[in-house]
């Protein structure tokens, strides 16, 4: 089972985008939710987790820009991203994840902030 992660694209310093991660495949409801990312030459960083209930989690660098959350009608997860700097530019990656543990990845989407 493979998520379907988009939305991202080019966006200049202060611009804001929404990307999505679709989970057709799964019982989405009964799954965490997080977004990574992972930006050239570093490791994957955890960015923001939205659990089955709601509760949302952020890296402390980016509390205040990032907001996750979900739709469990339309299987999908979303990371709205505000006020983005060209430290932001990543290739960022959804991931679903249940008790077993059981765990799902998105193919990725690149993000590049710049001007």
């Amino acid at each position: 089972v493979q998520l379907q992660a988009s939305g991202g694209g080019l966006v200049q310093p202060g611009g804001s985008l929404r990307l999505s991660c679709a989970a057709p495949g799964i019982v989405f409801s009964i799954y965490s939710m997080a977004w990574y990312r992972q930006a050239p030459g570093k490791q994957r960083e955890l960015v923001a987790t939205i659990t089955v209930g709601g509760s949302t989690n952020y890296a402390d660098s980016l509390k205040g820009r990032f907001l996750i959350s979900r739709d469990n009608a339309k299987k999908t997860a979303y990371l709205q991203m505000n006020s983005l700097k060209p430290e932001d530019t990543a290739v960022y990656y959804c991931n679903a994840v249940r008790p077993g543990p059981v765990n799902h990845w998105g193919q990725g989407t690149l993000v590049t902030v710049s001007s």
